[in-house]
């Protein structure tokens, strides 16, 4: 058992730390908003007031936070940083979706201070982190990433090894654009079918026992379908998600299609659709309120 920190309690970090709580670890429990740790205290959990001061005896600190900049500030603030605080020879888990390049510019720092970092984003949303069915993608060495793998397996069903420090990144980031180009896509085709007057439900039924049909279809377009947008992964979240795999390919014109689905969520949001789940953008092309 460890003591590990969990910096960043939304939807995925709270979960997370009740899982490390329920397998035995002695968790220590940030956010920017206090309140948000209360449950965990009840559950087992220590509260600390700053990142540093929940990091200071922790043998692994896990982050889960919004972008570069949440990221930037927990990690390296000079008075609050999670870094100033941790002891040589403990390690970083950076969980978050954020850019190639920032990852590395973090596990330079990291290594200044003798601290090993490991990017480890993941693969699935709420339902899967209360499940423990997480898939990591780990960059950063394999040292490091054995050390790691008892804390990683209380939350996970899958550890990729993908390469080195920003490698998790880029597959993370992949993987994200290719479910979003899905969402637009299945949007436009829900609201073509609409409004040409087919049975949508039936037609989607039918496509699906198709080659063309993935698995994740069959979630998006019941959601869709039935105007479920409850938020498991919000339009926002993945649009700045779009936009950080534009940036790692340098220019919109190198990635069009990509380029093109983050159009559509960003319409998204100005419509103010932007705390919905990601299918959400299906009222784009649909009469649904």
């Amino acid at each position: 058992m460890f003591n590990v920190a969990v910096l960043g309690l939304g939807a995925m970090g709270s979960r997370m730390a009740i899982n490390l709580i329920n397998a035995g670890h002695t968790v220590t429990v940030w956010n920017r908003t206090p309140e948000q740790a209360a449950s965990l205290v009840v559950a087992g959990a220590r509260q600390a007031k700053t990142p540093r001061q929940a990091a200071a005896d922790a043998d692994f600190v896990i982050t889960m936070l919004r972008d570069d900049e949440a990221s930037r500030e927990v990690w390296l603030n000079p008075e609050t940083g999670a870094l100033a605080g941790m002891k040589k020879g403990s390690v970083g888990i950076e969980s978050s979706t954020l850019t190639p390049d920032w990852i590395r510019e973090l596990g330079r720092a990291a290594l200044q201070r003798g601290i090993n970092l490991l990017e480890a984003p993941v693969a699935g949303s709420r339902p899967q982190a209360a499940a423990r069915q997480l898939v990591y993608f780990v960059g950063g060495d394999e040292a490091t990433l054995k050390q790691a793998e008892p804390v990683l397996k209380a939350l996970g069903s899958a550890i990729h090894h993908v390469g080195a420090l920003g490698t998790g990144a880029l597959v993370k980031l992949a993987t994200n654009a290719l479910l979003g180009v899905q969402v637009t896509a299945l949007a436009e085709l829900i609201g073509l079918l609409k409004r040409a007057g087919a049975d949508a439900d039936r037609a989607i039924q039918v496509i699906s026992s198709t080659a063309a049909w993935s698995p994740a279809a069959n979630y998006l377009s019941n959601s869709m379908l039935t105007g479920n947008f409850a938020p498991q992964f919000p339009v926002e979240l993945i649009e700045k998600d779009f936009g950080y795999t534009v940036q790692a390919a340098s220019s919109p014109e190198a990635v069009p299609t990509i380029a093109a689905a983050r159009g559509v969520f960003r319409h998204a949001i100005e419509t103010g659709f932007g705390a919905d789940n990601m299918t959400g953008v299906v009222r784009l092309f649909t009469k649904q309120e």
